[in-house]
């Protein structure tokens, strides 16, 4: 019987090793694909939570805008292990070094005070989290490389942990800024090509009064069974959302608005086909 607890502990502590990275993987996947596109969904004045995404609609959002952050991360790391087998720096160098990183993380933490005045730069999202990351991640190096050198100095793992902490913080701001500047440069890129959203044939019971320029309204004649009054073209299908559909004018422009029909018997929607031939 203990034999068969011991083994039953351990499947369970090998699956809690499992689900706990992956829990984790999937709450920043998540994330970062919401921070995307409510970035996207706001260039079309639309609140992402107005649309009613799901977890999944997220998570399969994220790759986009973590790409690059993660491609950014790899290439660093390796560089940072060559470097490690390359070098072999002198106490003094690394004395020098570190006074150069505290420094620098100073200059940084300063940027981070100085937000209200400084908020307004551009890209201060991302340079003052890469100031203060790389700095914390290239003290917390050289503190180990003066505890390996001089062993008298005593355990610095405490100091490590928390620039470890600083580094893996700044490192997640400035991922999660990338991820806001994707989202609205997905939304730029669509708003430049919004010929490739289906073409929208919108038929209503009810007169609409849309105002944005290229939008057609025409009265649809009256005969026996029909009870749509009004149609609309020149409308673009931008996203499909819970029980609704979210539209915009065919061409950008900054006076349009964004549509929100729901999706039950008072609309009848038509899809156009490509112009071009199969």
């Amino acid at each position: 019987m203990a034999d068969e607890r011991s083994q039953a502990e351990r499947w369970i502590s090998f699956a809690a090793g499992i689900i706990t990275p992956v829990t984790l993987l999937s709450a920043l996947l998540f994330y970062f694909g919401y921070v995307s596109s409510r970035s996207q969904y706001a260039y079309f004045g639309i609140d992402v939570d107005t649309i009613g995404l799901s977890t999944q609609d997220y998570v399969m959002r994220s790759p986009q805008p973590l790409l690059v952050p993660l491609l950014v991360i790899t290439l660093l790391a390796v560089a940072a292990l060559l470097l490690h087998h390359a070098i072999h720096p002198t106490p003094v160098a690394v004395r020098r070094a570190a006074r150069v990183a505290v420094l620098v993380l100073i200059l940084g933490v300063a940027g981070l005070l100085a937000y209200p005045l400084i908020g307004h730069v551009p890209y201060y999202a991302l340079i003052v989290p890469g100031v203060i990351g790389f700095s914390a991640a290239a003290l917390a190096y050289l503190t180990y490389l003066r505890r390996k050198a001089d062993p008298t100095l005593g355990p610095q793992r405490i100091l490590i942990a928390l620039l470890a902490v600083v580094t893996v913080t700044c490192a997640f701001w400035a991922t999660a800024t990338t991820a806001q500047y994707s989202g609205r440069g997905l939304a730029r890129a669509d708003a430049r090509h919004l010929n490739r959203f289906p073409v929208v044939i919108l038929d209503t019971k009810e007169k609409l009064a849309l105002r944005s320029p290229g939008i057609e309204e025409t009265t649809l004649r009256a005969g026996t069974g029909q009870t749509f009054n009004y149609r609309y073209r020149g409308l673009r299908l931008l996203v499909v959302g819970q029980n609704r559909l979210f539209l915009v004018p065919q061409t950008w422009s900054a006076s349009n608005t964004t549509v929100v029909i729901p999706l039950d018997d008072s609309i009848r929607v038509q899809f156009q086909f490509q112009n071009d031939p199969p």
